[in-house]
């Protein structure tokens, strides 16, 4: 059986859903959304999951740290923050300015576990949920060390990179069967038995 590792770009799969009018879909377990793209003849050793935390609005804050409860009862999950940073923006037309937060880190840290996954000889095969362009350097470098170790790309809905599918093994699309299969429960339990409910705004 091939190990799999799975690293997912959160950000890219939540906007990816969020274009697609997906909110249904924001509710997703992770790990069995992972198992439920392996082959039959691979098992996953873990799910690496990268994000960071949002710091408004505060309905967005809770939503947030629900679903980030959430993920953080499954076994074999890792979850991996950035940050953001604030960027002021000047509008051309009138002048106004702004402050545009943007989320680092998070292609950095992708690289730098496939490597050292790939370095510990960790997986057979990564899967790699991005469309993130950024991330091509670390699957090179992985492809030159590594000849027999194998980079999958499954692109979020709505989100896809020509330069990525060139480079990888292989690559797919993530469909709406696979999203729909892969949902928590209405109610996700931790294990102090606090009851986790799904957020309104995600049916």
């Amino acid at each position: 059986m091939e190990r799999v590792i799975t690293y997912i770009d959160g950000f890219n799969l939540y906007f990816g859903l969020k274009t697609k009018g997906w909110q249904r879909y924001y509710w997703l377990d992770l790990q069995k959304l992972s198992v439920n793209l392996l082959k039959d003849n691979q098992r996953l050793s873990t799910t690496k999951y990268f994000t960071s935390r949002v710091s408004g609005p505060p309905d967005k804050v809770k939503r947030q740290g629900t679903f980030i409860e959430a993920l953080e009862t499954l076994d074999n999950f890792h979850i991996f923050y950035g940050h953001y940073l604030t960027n002021t923006i000047e509008c051309q037309k009138c002048g106004d300015v702004f402050a545009k937060p943007n989320e680092k880190m998070t292609d950095v840290n992708i690289a730098v576990e496939m490597l050292t996954d790939a370095f510990q000889n960790a997986f057979d095969t990564a899967i790699l949920i991005s469309a993130d362009s950024d991330l091509i350097a670390p699957i090179k470098k992985v492809k030159q060390l590594f000849t027999s170790k194998k980079i999958v790309v499954a692109f979020p809905p709505a989100r896809f990179s020509f330069a990525l599918k060139e480079i990888a093994n292989s690559s797919f699309v993530i469909g709406r069967k696979n999203l729909a299969k892969s949902v928590f429960p209405e109610k996700v339990v931790k294990p102090d038995g606090f009851i986790l409910k799904r957020p309104e705004r995600w049916r």
